[in-house]
């Protein structure tokens, strides 16, 4: 048989695993707890065997989302949390331990190079590197260096990491490589191609679509090789090493941190995530066609989007991913006020989310990145004047009519 399509392969997810009386949808299991009518039953939970216990550490219904999400990134394995934000904590406080040394992308979303303040309080060596440049993040590496964390196309200026290359340079030195893989999501770029270790999705986005829940995941590749690792654990150091990393961060992020996903959560990002092909295909277009407005018109002075030919990594982008993606970002020219120009904007809203099914925009430096001030502003290529897009699947017509009239 040959290999499915992405849309097939996740639309038929459910239903493949023998749901009672044939239901094509996993149920919602609600219950906290989880009994056994043979107390080894529990017993066997407890110490490592399949199975449910408590809804903080499983569900069905997360598992039955956990392989979906699985599929979609070609893994080994796949745990999910309550967001985005969390799956990333997850992953480095479970990995990481005072002394370690990580490698970041200086081009992060707000809240990640916030949390790395933070690990610094922890005594984790943090270094931000130009991820762009192959020589900057190879400049790094220090005898303590554990892990490479990187973003596919950074928010909101979009930059796209030298990912095959750094992908090389991790595989060599047996480093950690995470990437995070939220704005371009599994449909455009598998990251199994690039060699990443573990791939982070913020589920809320692309992936679940409809701006209705929130919820993370982290998949492990089973590219790595956990027997070299050494801040496994002991008590995770049994049975497949391929599933060492992965269960770690879910016993730790899950069990000991408590960043569970409701399975109401879940259920409403498996539904979601069915029509992500659909959605981001259009989104695209629309992305597209706005850029190709922007990019030419009087009160625009710079247009950031990969999909663009003068891109600095247009080419990288093609070579890399499937399409482009629908994060959009534009510098008004001087004189234009950014809440001004919003708020002449009929259909698009004055919100702060991504892979919304509706267009979603905010002015980026009094809002996201105000609390970073203004030199680490300007180092990540922040403008005070720019105004960040997240393009929905408006039809496209109206979209750009809508950014005519606010132009004009």
């Amino acid at each position: 048989m040959t290999a499915l399509g992405f849309t097939t392969k996740i639309v038929h997810s459910d239903h493949k695993l023998g749901l009672e009386a044939g239901a094509v949808h996993a149920p919602i299991h609600n219950s906290v707890p989880f009994g056994f009518e043979d107390v080894q039953g529990l017993i066997d939970v407890f110490q490592g065997q399949p199975g449910h216990a408590y809804a903080r550490s499983s569900t069905p219904t997360l598992d039955a989302l956990c392989k979906k999400i699985q599929k979609m990134d070609n893994g080994v394995a796949t745990a999910v949390f309550s967001c985005g934000m969390s799956a990333i904590v997850a992953t480095f406080l479970t990995l990481l331990k005072s002394g370690d040394h990580l490698i970041c992308s200086r081009f992060l979303f707000g809240n990640t190079t916030s949390l790395l303040g933070t690990l610094q309080g922890y005594g984790i060596d943090v270094t931000l590197v130009d991820a762009t440049d192959i020589n900057d993040v190879t400049a790094a590496l220090n005898s303590n260096t554990k892990m490479v964390f990187v973003e596919t196309i950074a928010n909101p200026v979009t930059q796209v990491s030298a990912l095959a290359e750094i992908g090389d340079f991790c595989e060599a030195e047996s480093l950690v490589y995470v990437i995070d893989n939220t704005i371009t999501s599994s449909y455009l770029f598998d990251a199994n191609t690039v060699k990443a270790s573990l791939i982070v999705t913020s589920l809320s986005k692309y992936v679940a679509g409809h701006g209705n829940a929130m919820g993370g995941s982290v998949t492990d590749t089973g590219l790595f090789d956990w027997e070299k690792y050494s801040n496994i654990f002991p008590a995770y150091r049994k049975g497949d090493s391929n599933l060492w990393g992965i269960s770690q961060i879910k016993k730790k992020g899950l069990r000991d941190m408590g960043a569970c996903l409701s399975s109401q959560g879940a259920h409403l990002i498996s539904v979601g995530s069915e029509t992500m092909e659909l959605r981001m295909e259009r989104q695209a277009v629309n992305t597209m066609a706005l850029a190709e407005l922007l990019q030419g018109h009087p009160k625009i002075a710079k247009v950031y989007y990969p999909g663009l030919a003068d891109h600095p990594q247009h080419e990288r982008a093609k070579q890399l991913f499937s399409g482009f993606g629908a994060l959009l970002s534009f510098d008004l020219i001087e004189g234009i006020d950014c809440c001004e120009f919003l708020n002449k904007l009929n259909l698009v809203i004055s919100a702060t989310h991504l892979g919304d099914n509706r267009t979603l925009a905010l002015p980026v430096a009094p809002t996201i990145y105000f609390e970073m001030g203004l030199q680490l502003r300007q180092e990540m290529g922040i403008s005070e004047n720019m105004i960040r897009c997240s393009i929905g699947i408006e039809n496209t017509v109206d979209l750009i009519a809508d950014f005519e009239q606010a132009l004009a």
